[in-house]
């Protein structure tokens, strides 16, 4: 007869804690009394997580798989800590049976356990957006446009991570455009993506100098930036002949625009996952489209991504978007939840509900009753 779950569970933190205290070299240590069922359990997770991240027969080599253990493992190795965290702020005493890592291995295996957690739900979200819109397909050549902000660094990382798994054949090049912006640090980007390996390549195109001379002072120049960037990106599109753009907007920027577009525009707009250019020309997709910004910034950080500041002009303390997101902001704290509900709206719309009458047709609404004697009354 099998293990129960509490079972599996309890033998599979006696197998984890034994690993991690055997990599620090306490020897003394021993796990607490296992059945029979339970030791042949620990022993089989123990066994496979060494056959997984090997340690080159040496000690040294041994203490070194730590990390890459928890990533076998990510979700146990979170509750660990999770369950470790919790019983300190409590100020509790541990159970003597259950061995605990000292503090620097127990802060290693929550941020290894945490960054294997997120990026398992974000590359989960971003391949769910991609199936949903069909965003990919086979033999598509996706330019992956890097700004070095947190988004797009996160977003050409989940894209390579998904070629590897995807059950179809796409290439990706990562595309910068360097602006002139002053003080941009114009080696972080390229040192990164050589690192990478990935197929790249810097635009150098001068647009910030226009924006200085068409925006007055004190006003944002996020508009007409965008605006300038986004014809460059066509371009560059076209010279490479690339199928499709990838952007890394992400769930929180597609609320944000439509109450940009409703405060300010007075129109029920928001940003489309997936978007053929005015000219039919090209196809701009946003797989970050599910994912929650604050996972995106968690992720960059534990990754910890070289990010360059996306506000070298010096123009985003007055931006309207600014005021949109300290609002979305506020509700949520108010109201856990709401964006993700704000969000699902956007999926659900009702035409007929709304009062755009080139969206529904409300003038021959009712006429087939009339004809037939029927009343509306």
């Amino acid at each position: 007869m099998g293990l129960s779950l509490s079972d599996r569970r309890t033998s599979e933190r006696s197998a984890f804690f034994a690993f991690i205290r055997f990599a620090e070299f306490d020897f003394s240590w021993r796990p607490p009394f296992l059945s029979r069922g339970e030791r042949a359990t620990g022993f089989r997770i123990f066994l496979a997580m060494l056959s997984v991240v090997g340690f080159g027969g040496s000690l040294e080599g041994f203490q070194g798989v730590v990390p890459k253990a928890i990533q076998v493992v990510p979700r146990l190795g979170y509750d660990i800590a999770v369950d470790v965290h919790n019983k300190t702020e409590a100020n509790t005493e541990l159970s003597p049976c259950v061995g605990v890592p000292s503090p620097s291995i127990m802060e290693a295996i929550s941020a290894t356990a945490t960054l294997g957690s997120l990026e398992s739900k974000l590359r989960r979200l971003a391949g769910k957006a991609i199936a949903d819109y069909d965003m990919i397909q086979e033999g598509d050549r996706v330019m992956v446009c890097v700004s070095g902000g947190k988004d797009s660094y996160t977003l050409l990382d989940l894209l390579l991570n998904l070629q590897r798994r995807a059950p179809v054949t796409f290439e990706l090049v990562a595309v910068n455009l360097d602006q002139k912006q002053p003080n941009f640090p114009e080696k972080v980007l390229p040192a990164y993506l050589e690192e990478l390996g990935v197929a790249y390549s810097v635009v150098e195109e001068d647009t910030y100098s226009v924006v200085k001379r068409v925006v007055p002072e004190g006003k944002t120049m996020c508009g007409l930036c965008s605006r300038l960037r986004r014809g460059v990106l066509y371009r560059v599109a076209d010279d490479f002949g690339v199928t499709k753009i990838a952007l890394g907007h992400h769930r929180d920027d597609l609320i944000e625009t439509l109450f940009l577009n409703m405060f300010y525009g007075g129109r029920l707009k928001a940003m489309a996952p997936k978007l053929l250019s005015d000219d039919k020309r090209h196809v701009v997709i946003r797989p970050l489209a599910y994912c929650p910004e604050v996972e995106i910034s968690r992720y960059a950080e534990l990754r910890d991504f070289p990010i360059i500041p996306c506000d070298l002009c010096g123009s985003q303390e007055n931006s309207q978007r600014k005021k949109i997101k300290a609002m979305l902001a506020a509700w949520e704290r108010e109201d856990p939840g709401r964006s993700g509900r704000l969000f699902r709206s956007l999926q659900n719309v009702s035409p007929s509900h709304l009062a755009d009458p080139e969206l529904y047709d409300f003038a021959t609404l009712g006429r087939a009753a009339d004809d037939a004697g029927g009343s509306l009354i």
